[in-house]
């Protein structure tokens, strides 16, 4: 993220009160009359946040998010404009030397405000997404004392939610540059606040004479990237009456292994900038040879530069300096002739998309870097590659995507236009989209100068399923213009807007590095038309997706399915009439209607059946019997239909496709609908079907096909690699067994290897459990493992249900290691039952590398590169020695699959509170959840998080067979 020189956020000490509350004037409330304290009618305050965030924090108005509480909160379409118009207050310490100067800065306010400082009134204009700064140098006290107020009002438009209507309430929000899901949407309830607030970063900055602002970075490269060149443009503003002799210095550096920094460069540069101007000015180019490169997630290493430039002023000093991260790397995309889809490269490859949908954190604007941090690396934990910011939420905040920088997630930011709202709405919206059409372009263009440093930006959208009126559009068209350099060559002859004229330097552009698309199905997405040829957004057959008519276009901007939580979460955000699982409802055609209680439906439930395409999934394995049973159930569903959903996608990888974005992938409350962890953080069973099917290099079955596929999508030929296909049953035997050797896989290619027969082999079983894995020959080591529980054609899983009587012994072998109140626990999990004497002498990779004596290598795509994990057994794991090991073992006498095996932290009950009823430490980091162990095997699981003080943490495995939940491990 960006930092400007001396500066200080303001996140704490305000207090807020509802201005018809207040008696006094902002300048009174700024000179004579201050807030003592927190006493009524002040109350804590959160900056940033919302008003809503602000009372729900004071419980002067209940949770939004629990049951259905938020219908007893006002709405601001009854209450008015006023009822949610506050007076923000805080105190700082500002102290100035001579010929400095200092900036108050508001990174986001919705949707407009009054500032006093000291007694001084200074209006701020309209727009949720435009920055203020404020010189406010000659309103600071001398002795460092001040005292600031903010007056912040509604959007103007706030719009009246209708008792029936479509997405966006009645579409009034439209009118102003605001976020649009506050009406209401088919995933999300009304925020009766519309967030009005503070919602962005507070700031105050000191600085000399000359200023810096808007820094541009850009990369280019040369020699088929062994040669970058950075171009900088800055502009310098020199508040002084007199002029400046500067000297401009830019330094870069990189930290390409721990505490070892390399310098790359330090230019200098000197200047003059005459008195009260404002210049701007482009820096020589810089060389690099042999650069780090940014990659994206699952494609290499997330590098990432820092560059700093400071200005000294000569009898003065360093006036100002500002830095960031960044990555070299080139984005390119082109609409793709044999897909009809959008294929994008980085760096010159071909990146296959697998990612999601994204609305915001928080309803209430309660964003945070913690949470942002957790947020993109569940993403990056399921080895997706790219995120969308939907039309309807926010441009997202510099700490998103410092994260995904992070990570290695590309993002597709969209601007603030919907279908539903800007034209395509039912009722019938306004096609004009916001009023002031200037306050729009405005905001905009301060958008892209907030976020075009980082690498991760991908490319900008001007609108979700439509596109901007043709002003704005014509006018983002110009203002986003390539620079010739990054023209894709396949449509150089489709240039976007008037080039000339055209600078030399990349960096004297807006952007100029990121193509603008019109609308999310527009050229290369959907059907490249605009017609609504996105979706569908429900359960699917498994199989479905594998078939070659499923979906006809190359890339998928939302394709939505079910996200039912844990059982845990629905009782921690839901009273008891909430714990009720849906009526099945039996059709005169077979298929089931579910129907779910109201504060399911409130909160938006997507079922689990589609009557007359869809059997209910639920029911496939019997009938729920109660919410726990349910949400389990819900649970194998949810792994089954998004790992076939990307396996599906990514069997037609480039023949078909180009890529398929998930709607979505979390939900900014209490949804239950389209995502892969709830707003508590608990991961669902689905985001580790989305892991395991996205890998960079993937063994997977065709469920429409049962031809065994092996996915390759890196740049890197994959020889002399294994596949071992193995069948077990309900009663521990294994059927069916086929080794494949001596393979070979090109790179960026999707190759069928050979059909799983066994469902056409002599009385397979009606339910049986399939194991694949893919391996190195010369070491052992797996590179992809996936587990699948299958039944014949025309049946279902009901024999599962007297399965879960059976009583499979497990050996957990654990390691914890604690730095501050961050957790590491390092288990291996060992399915101990014996393994069927008739198989024991076949020669399979597990008998070689699952033991204390084995090795095995599985490969993960997390965090900031596509790592090899390499664990040699349990001891070798922990340094050959026992010392600090713990060893836990579950008896059984059964012999089986382990099966649906789920680990989470909680409080110990010593911790607990009475009464409490949700124990669970969130959130938490697992390197794979929701696993089955064949008997003889071993799966190494690694689990992170950050432990309340005070709390001791234990560890509890729940599965299939462990229905009671078992304490596996506990910090002593």
């Amino acid at each position: 993220m960006a930092e400007q020189h001396r500066k200080r956020t303001l996140d704490s000490g305000w207090l807020a009160a509802r201005s018809t509350e207040v008696q006094f004037t902002g300048t009174q409330l700024t000179t004579t009359h201050p807030p003592t304290g927190p006493t009524s009618p002040w109350m804590e305050a959160l900056v940033p946040a919302t008003v809503l965030a602000t009372l729900v924090k004071n419980k002067v108005v209940p949770d939004p998010f629990y049951g259905l509480q938020n219908e007893h909160i006002i709405d601001i379409a009854d209450s008015g404009r006023d009822y949610y118009t506050f007076w923000f207050f805080t105190t700082l310490n500002c102290k100035l030397s001579n010929n400095e100067h200092c900036d108050l800065n508001f990174r986001g306010i919705n949707y407009s405000a009054d500032v006093y400082l000291n007694g001084h009134q200074i209006v701020l204009p309209k727009g949720m997404f435009r920055r203020h700064s404020i010189h406010v140098t000659d309103f600071v006290h001398a002795d460092g004392t001040n005292l600031l107020a903010v007056l912040v009002h509604p959007p103007d438009h706030p719009g009246r939610i209708p008792p029936k209507g479509g997405q966006g309430g009645d579409h009034e929000i439209g009118k102003d540059v605001a976020t649009q899901y506050v009406e209401g949407w088919d995933w999300m309830a009304p925020i009766r606040d519309r967030n009005t607030g503070i919602w962005d970063e507070v700031s105050i900055s000191v600085t000399g004479p000359v200023k810096i602002i808007y820094p541009h970075l850009v990369s280019t490269f040369s020699d088929d990237y062994k040669k970058a060149y950075l171009h900088t443009t800055i502009e310098l503003q020199n508040r002084s009456s007199w002029t400046a002799q500067c000297s401009l210095s830019v330094q870069v550096t990189i930290e390409p292994e721990d505490s070892i920094i390399l310098v790359e460069h330090l230019q200098s540069q000197n200047l003059s900038i005459p008195a009260n101007s404002r210049v701007q000015y482009t820096f020589p180019e810089l060389i690099f040879s042999n650069p780090y490169l940014w990659w994206p997630n699952g494609m290499g290493k997330q590098s990432l530069y820092d560059v700093v430039i400071n200005i000294d002023v000569k009898g003065f000093g360093e006036s100002d300096s500002w830095s960031h991260h960044f990555g070299f790397r080139k984005i390119e995309s082109h609409i793709d002739d044999a897909t009809g889809g959008r294929l994008f490269k980085v760096n010159g490859e071909p990146i296959f998309i697998r990612g999601g949908n994204w609305i915001l954190s928080d309803g209430l604007l309660r964003l945070s870097k913690k949470r942002y941090s957790s947020d993109i690396k569940f993403h990056a934990d399921m080895n997706f590659n790219m995120i969308r910011c939907w039309g309807g939420g926010l441009a997202e905040r510099p700490e998103f995507y410092y994260y995904c920088d992070y990570y290695g997630l590309l993002v597709w930011q969209e601007f603030w236009i919907t279908g539903d709202v800007d034209g395509r709405g039912d009722p019938v919206s306004n096609p004009d989209g916001p009023l002031d059409h200037d306050l729009f372009l405005f905001c905009a263009r301060d958008t892209v100068k907030l976020l075009r440093n980082h690498p991760s930006l991908a490319l900008w959208v001007g609108g979700n399923e439509q596109i901007p009126p043709a002003d704005i559009n014509a006018a983002l068209k110009y203002d986003l213009r390539l620079h010739p350099y990054f023209e894709s060559k396949d449509e150089s002859s489709k240039p976007v807007g008037d080039l000339s004229p055209t600078p030399s330097d990349p960096s004297q552009y807006l952007d100029g590095t990121r193509i603008y698309i019109q609308g999310s199905m527009w050229d290369g997405f959907a059907d490249g038309m605009g017609n609504f040829t996105d979706g569908p957004y429900e359960i699917q057959n498994p199989e479905d997706f594998f078939k070659d008519d499923y979906y006809k276009y190359g890339f998928n901007p939302e394709v939505g399915s079910v996200g039912m939580p844990v059982a845990a979460t629905i009782r921690a955000t839901m009273p008891p009439e909430g714990w009720k699982i849906p009526l099945f409802k039996k059709l005169p055609n077979g298929y089931v209607e579910e129907v779910p209680n109201a504060i399911w439906e409130y909160h938006k439930y997507i079922p689990y059946s589609k009557p007359n395409k869809v059997h209910d999934q639920i029911q496939l394995y019997g009938d729920a019997k109660d919410l726990d049973d349910f949400c389990l159930k819900a649970q194998l569903v949810n792994y089954i239909q998004y790992r076939a959903l990307l396996e599906g996608w990514t069997s037609h990888m480039w023949s078909k496709y180009t890529g398929v974005l998930i709607w979505k992938t979390q939900n900014p409350w209490t949804g239950l609908r389209g995502q892969f962890y709830d707003h508590l953080l608990d991961q669902t069973a689905g985001f580790y079907g989305c892991r395991c099917a996205a890998e960079p290099i993937h063994v997977q079955l065709n469920l429409a096909t049962y031809l065994i596929e092996v996915v390759n999508t890196t740049s890197k030929e994959l020889s002399n690699v294994a596949i071992e296909t193995s069948v077990w049953d309900l009663e521990g035997t294994r059927p069916y067994y086929s080794l494949n050797e001596n393979l070979s896989f090109l790179p960026k290619k999707v190759a069928p290897i050979i059909e799983m027969e066994y469902p056409k082999s002599k009385d397979p079983k009606p339910v049986y459990f399939l194991l694949l894995k893919l391996y190195n020959m010369s070491d052992k080591s797996v590179i992809s493992r996936n587990f699948y529980w299958l039944h014949l054609s025309g049946g279902d899983y009901k024999l599962l249900e007297p399965y879960r009587e059976k009583k499979i012994p497990l050996k957990i072998t654990s390691k914890v290691s604690i730095e501050e109140s961050v957790y590491n626990i390092q288990m291996h999990v060992t399915n101990s039952s014996e393994r069927p004497e008739s198989r024991s002498s076949t020669v399979r990779p597990s008998d070689g590398f699952c033991g204390t004596q084995s090795l095995e290598t599985p490969h993960f795509s997390v965090g900031r590169e596509h790592e090899t994990v390499l664990l040699k057994g349990i001891h070798g794991c922990f340094s050959g020695k026992s010392d600090g090991l713990k060893v836990t073992e579950i008896k059984g006498s059964d012999v089986g699959v382990a099966f649906f095996l789920q680990i989470s932290v909680h409080t110990s009950k010593k911790n607990s509170k009475e009464g409490e009823e949700d124990t669970r430490i969130l959130p938490v980091h697992y390197s794979d959840n929701y696993f089955s162990l064949v008997p003889g095997e071993t799966m190494p699981i690694n689990i992170s998080f950050e432990a309340p003080q005070g709390v001791t943490p234990q560890v509890l495995l729940h599965g299939w067979n462990y229905n009671g939940g078992e304490l596996i491990y506990e910090v002593v």
